[in-house]
């Protein structure tokens, strides 16, 4: 599987609050192949917890299907986070300094892998996403949860 699709979404409650990423792993047919979620911890804001959500994606990717594939690999981020898609290809600048140090490492981690694109789309297509965010949330906070 050299080209995969990566549903990402991270949430808090609270927002400062509670959050926890969750992400999709889909084929180039975009058929589900694995998910996972995590929970995050506390006082942090949804757009952290959405750069969070991507780091989890490249570290689940590696755990996964190997560095090797890694490298071969051509993957889509998808995110409904308007912001962490444009911060990514460079449209919008990174003033939050919290969010500055999150950017350094999703742009770093990417550097593991053939090619990286991110695409924006909205809530409605990344459901399945948030809904590991949610279940992450709902259950036992400071686990990691391998759906």
């Amino acid at each position: 599987m050299k080209n995969i699709i990566i549903y990402t979404d991270g949430g808090s409650r609270g927002n400062p609050g509670a959050a926890a990423a969750g992400v999709v792993f889909c084929n180039e047919k975009g058929e589900k192949v694995k998910e996972h979620g995590t929970y995050l911890g506390d006082s942090l804001t949804n757009n952290e917890a959405e750069y969070m959500a991507v780091i989890f994606a490249f570290k689940k990717f590696k755990d996964n299907f190997g560095k090797r594939l890694a490298k071969e690999a051509e993957v889509e981020i998808r995110s409904d986070s308007e912001l962490l898609v444009n911060q990514m290809k460079g449209k919008y600048k990174i003033e939050n300094e919290r969010l500055q140090p999150l950017f350094l490492k999703v742009w770093n981690s990417r550097l593991d892998f053939k090619k990286v694109t991110f695409k924006a789309i909205s809530r409605s297509y990344n459901k399945e996403a948030d809904r590991v965010v949610n279940e992450v949330l709902d259950g036992e906070n400071g686990k990691e949860k391998l759906l």
